[in-house]
């Protein structure tokens, strides 16, 4: 008889996020708990980062991020909220952006789930 593999609910999936972000590990994040068609969007007036769909846009778009930082201070991610399929994280960060200066941040980050994978992050801030 086949076994099938379980699907990880949305408080697995929200308990595995926030292990990983905690470790700053957003590209472990993405590959191992994305769907490949997963979007990502930021608020309509976002400086330098935009929404994009896809798992490569959006390690891509991480990238870019990350290529833009000169030097990281600190951050944080809260525990997750967790209602339905959805999971609300407050994040933080401390940077350094090169020719920018030293800028703090703080965003409410949400994430769709379906099928015990993120379909959707949208971040306000």
């Amino acid at each position: 008889m086949p076994t099938q593999e379980a699907v990880m609910t949305t408080k697995d999936v929200a308990n595995r996020l926030h292990e990983l972000f905690n470790g700053g590990k957003w590209e472990q994040a993405q590959e191992e708990l994305f769907a490949n068609d997963a979007e990502s969007v930021e608020p309509p007036k976002s400086q330098g980062m935009q929404s994009v769909k896809g798992l490569d846009a959006i390690k891509k778009k991480g990238q870019q991020f990350n290529d833009m930082v000169e030097e990281m201070h600190g951050g944080y991610c809260s525990e997750p909220i967790v209602a339905g399929n959805y999971v609300a994280f407050a994040m933080g960060m401390d940077c350094t952006y090169k020719g920018m200066g030293r800028q703090k941040m703080d965003e409410i980050a949400i994430y769709e789930v379906k099928d015990g994978k993120v379909v959707k992050e949208q971040f306000f801030y």
